[in-house]
């Protein structure tokens, strides 16, 4: 066996090492919850835990957490020790089914959006038996939902296990209409592509800006950066490569399939994909990944950057979610078939796919916006703001000639007719993948490329599952009550292809035009988080949740909150340390550079009255003017940030940051780097442009 097949998984207690360690009855119990969703017995869980304890002692674990997903967009841990102290002064090792089904963690401090006081503290996790047990750093964790006191859900797992039993659950009843009569259930899957950044660790430390907010809140251009198109795919580094090594096999200790590394775009860019798995678990495993991949380079005396956009005028960093869903029995929903069934089937899941995108364009650009990525959505590194889909030539001839009841001339010039005429049969793969399409379909997936690197990747599938859901949901009330389902299938189809092709756009979405075109359309750009996050509350929308049972009125209110004031958080620490670096940094070493200038003067005409020195007056001239120019964009930002804090209403506090703290940095940005590029490099008070992106040998 070679060393991969050795080591993948030995830290995850999973199926293989739970059919090893638990009686077989246990087992078949514990497999009913995993997969119908069967409640576990105390008995049973006592067992469980009993195995999972002993198993992880064996692996040097002392500590057990159940980790959780709080809307901080990290997890959270508390450690407790298995120790139970004895009598005699001694203690032994003791994890109960209790101890591992349910947990009370004090909720008081994680953001709640009004969900609960501040001195009702108390909050409950509760196991994802879904989601494997696995330890790390010595310590068992345990994925577990988090919810209030009062049963709200604070986290990002719970609402994301519900849509996808609301996905299964809608999907179930259009798949019985044909025939499908041996599926249970259904379940989407997820291989988030994660982007990121590494750079030197000495260099990293001597910026505050990326200490503190993970991205370059100065710096100006270094003579080369992405425009010889010579790292996107390169050699990668020696350097690199021992990191990239040492995380994989991290990675696939954890049970992470990471398959796919390779240097991205921007110069010191990267990225790592898995293979594809259950969302839920896609979702832990992406968790996990953004971590180790931190800790990790940390060894290695690198810092990974997982912020959106570290770097001013290079491509940010995505994470594409690639989405599909398939039945318990195989069958990928999104590929086409063999049989006229089957390629209807295909095609009513598809249609659905398009109503849906459509429909709640507003829920799919919420889902991916945070003030990161309202950096990178439409700067020409990532799709635009706008929400379409991309299907391809050959895909999107089959639509029309189905909509239009026309001829189809890809494959033997048949007419398109759902049922019993055969329909023509259509490869996957046939087009070029549209990479400027925020929602492309990719042969038998869709690949969602606008949530940013940073983000968890619970959010925009929560968005894809529910919406999906509520359409199939329609569908099946439609069709479970038609007298002709073959006719009533194809006008379905017919209908809703006309009704909403308006969102299918297979051009260049980089382009200028496609703004005016996709207005034209009715479609929606919304350009910043704050323009995007107000339609989470929307009636309609609230009453699309609760319909299918996704998330509360009052989840929605609180996670519209929570993210509203994250941003203007994110914002004003942002505006914090550029006034700090600007006042504390910047503006000192200028000054030292104005005296060695302004004495350099004196001495040549204390000398000669008529030396040259046309370099120091000149540079004096100019950083002496960028100089006012930054003190009075200093003073500015101070005074702006001073009325932010005034403001109690987190509604306003955002608009304001939208409106007038930012336009405020770039004013105060703008010659700070004009004065970097006029500066002595050996005043300039941190690491360049060209240190950070070219400081790895």
């Amino acid at each position: 066996m070679d060393k991969v097949t050795e080591m993948y998984g030995t830290n995850v207690f999973n199926e293989q090492t739970m059919r090893q360690r638990l009686p077989k009855e246990t087992f078949k119990e514990l497999e009913k919850t995993i997969q119908d969703g069967k409640p576990l017995n105390i008995k049973i869980a006592n067992a469980v835990a009993h195995a999972m304890k002993v198993w992880a002692i064996e692996k040097g674990a002392t500590h057990f957490t159940h980790w959780f997903q709080p809307m901080t967009g990290v997890t959270a841990e508390k450690h407790d020790s298995f120790i139970n102290p004895q009598d005699d002064g001694t203690v032994i090792m003791e994890f109960s089914g209790k101890e591992l089904i349910k947990g009370e963690p004090d909720a008081s401090s994680f953001p709640n959006g009004g969900l609960r006081a501040t001195f009702e503290a108390r909050g409950y996790t509760a196991w994802d038996p879904t989601s494997y047990a696995f330890i790390k750093n010595g310590v068992l964790c345990i994925p577990t939902a988090f919810c209030s006191y009062t049963g709200f859900a604070l986290d990002k797992k719970t609402p994301l296990l519900r849509s996808m039993e609301a996905i299964s659950r809608q999907a179930l009843r259009v798949l019985k209409l044909f025939g499908n009569e041996d599926v249970r259930s259904v379940k989407t899957t997820l291989g988030p592509e994660q982007e990121y950044f590494l750079v030197d660790k000495q260099y990293f430390e001597q910026r505050k800006d990326l200490i503190y907010t993970g991205r370059t809140l100065f710096g100006a251009p270094a003579p080369k950066n992405q425009e010889m198109e010579d790292h996107y795919f390169g050699t990668i580094k020696s350097r690199v490569q021992k990191f990239m090594n040492e995380l994989n096999e991290e990675l696939w200790k954890l049970g992470i399939s990471a398959k796919t590394e390779h240097n991205e775009v921007a110069p010191a860019q990267h990225e790592l994909a898995p293979v594809f798995s259950t969302t839920n678990i896609a979702v832990d495993h992406n968790q996990l990944t953004m971590e180790i991949i931190q800790r990790v380079a940390k060894k290695h005396d690198l810092v990974a950057l997982l912020h959106e956009k570290p770097f001013d005028g290079i491509n940010g960093s995505g994470k594409h979610n690639n989405w599909s869903i398939s039945t318990d029995t195989g069958v990928n929903l999104l590929e086409p078939g063999d049989t006229p069934y089957e390629n209807a089937q295909f095609l009513l899941f598809l249609t659905a796919i398009i109503k849906a995108v459509d429909e709640h364009q507003d829920l799919l650009r919420l889902a991916v916006a945070t003030a990161g990525n309202d950096h990178r959505l439409g700067a020409n590194e990532a799709p635009p703001a706008i929400i379409s889909i991309f299907l391809g030539d050959e895909l999107t001839a089959v639509l029309e000639s189905i909509e239009n009841d026309t001829t189809y001339d890809g494959v033997g010039k048949e007419l398109m007719k759902i049922g019993a005429d055969v329909l023509p049969k259509f490869t996957k793969d046939t087009t070029d993948r549209n990479r400027t399409s925020p929602f492309a379909f990719t042969g038998n997936k869709f690949e969602f490329r606008m949530p940013g690197s940073a983000l968890s990747v619970a959010q925009p599938n929560i968005m894809l599952n529910t919406v999906i859901a509520d359409v199939l949901c329609d569908f099946a009330n439609e069709l479970e009550n038609a007298d002709d389902f073959e006719s009533a299938l194809h006008a379905l189809i017919q209908r809703t292809l006309k009704q909403h092709k308006r969102i299918v756009f297979n051009g260049n979405g980089y382009d200028d035009a496609w703004v005016e075109e996709a207005k034209r359309r009715g479609l929606l750009n919304l350009k910043t988080t704050v323009d995007a996050l107000p339609y989470s509350i929307l009636p309609e929308n609230i009453a699309l949740f609760e319909r299918q049972g996704v998330l509360r009125r009052d989840e929605i209110v609180s996670r519209y909150e929570i993210m509203m004031e994250e941003y203007t958080k994110v914002l004003n620490i942002e505006a914090l340390t550029m006034i700090d670096m600007a006042k504390k940094q910047i503006l000192p070493s200028i000054v030292r550079f104005e005296k060695e200038l302004a004495d350099t003067i004196v001495l040549k005409r204390a000398v000669l009255e008529t030396l040259p020195s046309s370099y120091e007056t000149g540079t004096l001239e100019a950083i002496s003017t960028a100089m006012e120019q930054a003190f009075a964009a200093l003073k500015a930002l101070e005074v702006k940030v001073a009325e932010l804090h005034q403001i109690d209403d987190f509604e306003l506090a955002a608009a304001f940051v939208r409106d007038v703290i930012i336009p405020a940095m770039d004013s105060l940005r703008a010659p700070c780097d004009q004065l970097e590029m006029l500066t002595d490099t050996e005043l300039w008070p941190f690491p360049t442009y060209g240190k950070l992106l070219f400081g790895i040998i």
